[in-house]
């Protein structure tokens, strides 16, 4: 069991407890040594019990009440931006997952291993990034680092629970032969927004705003973890085998021989593989990357956030009283 070093009394909101990255949330906090946690959900869910937890319903004034140190959101875009300010508003952090704010001035958008020291440079709200942003920017950060990154083309392959727990019942529901692939994103006649959000997300994490980035999505009938085809070019030589043991030494990082997304399901890595020379162009690399999108692609991500913004307060305050 993985636990916290910090207060584990702290007072956390899961905001979106019943759904997909909600319950996996509430599991996350239970392994961590978390033992004030509040479950939030719509009107309709509330009432329900998640285990030893009542599901509260998520109000304006409850989440402003001002007894919630965390409040950590995984609801849909309009319903993020109602209810994020309130619990802003209530003295609480809010650790937002939908892409209402991810790409806002001021809003910092964080991956704990790649750029850890903008999660205190905050004003009450961090953004969780994508799902697929997330492995991407830890294999990424890593080469960047090494020797510069000059291109990137990525293809990704998503499975069904990165849509939310209905998506995961129907392809329960499908047979075998009737699945199929999908691109079930708002599309604007180039870019599926999955696409977009990909490439601007990945440049505002990385801090590389003209970075090149082409990427394709699709949704595979894969119940979870996400999954995605990488091609590198670095701005100097960097030969596989350098990468290989770069990637082996990165953090949240597990380097395999063949990673496919059954064996990431719940891991906290990300699982990189097949790297290889990439010989149609100079300095380039090819390697493929999965992760459990509940769980490192989500909810642990957002932990994660939560943990490095509380972790500072503690540290201001005790160099304070000091």
């Amino acid at each position: 069991m993985k636990r916290s070093s910090l207060d584990r009394t702290t007072r956390i909101g899961v905001v979106g407890a019943t759904g997909a990255v909600g319950t996996v949330t509430l599991e996350l906090l239970r392994e961590r040594g978390y033992e004030n946690v509040r479950a939030f959900a719509s009107a309709r869910s509330a009432g329900k019990m998640l285990g030893e937890l009542l599901v509260e319903e998520a109000t304006p004034q409850i989440l402003a009440a001002g007894d919630l140190d965390v409040c950590l959101f995984s609801v849909g875009t309009a319903a993020s931006r109602d209810l994020v300010p309130h619990a802003v508003r209530g003295g609480a952090l809010a650790v937002d997952k939908p892409s209402a704010v991810r790409l806002q001035d001021g809003v910092p958008l964080v991956v704990p291993e790649v750029n850890a020291a903008c999660a205190t440079d905050h004003a009450g709200i961090v953004a969780n990034p994508n799902c697929c942003t997330i492995p991407l920017t830890m294999v990424l950060k890593t080469l960047h680092d090494a020797a510069g990154l000059a291109r990137v083309r990525v293809s990704t392959y998503q499975s069904m629970s990165g849509a939310g727990a209905h998506r995961m019942a129907e392809l329960r529901a499908t047979a075998p032969a009737d699945a199929h692939l999908d691109m079930d994103w708002d599309f604007d006649g180039e870019d599926f927004e999955e696409e977009s959000k990909l490439r601007a997300e990945t440049r505002k994490i990385l801090e590389l705003p003209n970075l090149p980035i082409s990427a394709t999505c699709v949704r595979v009938p894969v119940l979870v973890g996400h999954a995605e085809a990488i091609w590198v070019e670095t701005q100097d030589p960097l030969s596989a085998d350098a990468a290989r043991r770069l990637l082996h030494e990165a953090p949240g990082v597990r380097l395999e021989q063949v990673p496919r997304p059954r064996d990431a399901v719940g891991s906290d890595d990300v699982l990189v593989g097949r790297v290889r020379a990439d010989e149609t162009v100079a300095h380039g690399l090819v390697l493929f990357a999965v992760c459990d999108n509940l769980r490192k692609g989500a909810a642990l991500n957002a932990i994660q956030v939560a943990e490095l913004v509380l972790e500072s307060r503690a540290v201001a305050a005790s160099a304070a009283s000091s």
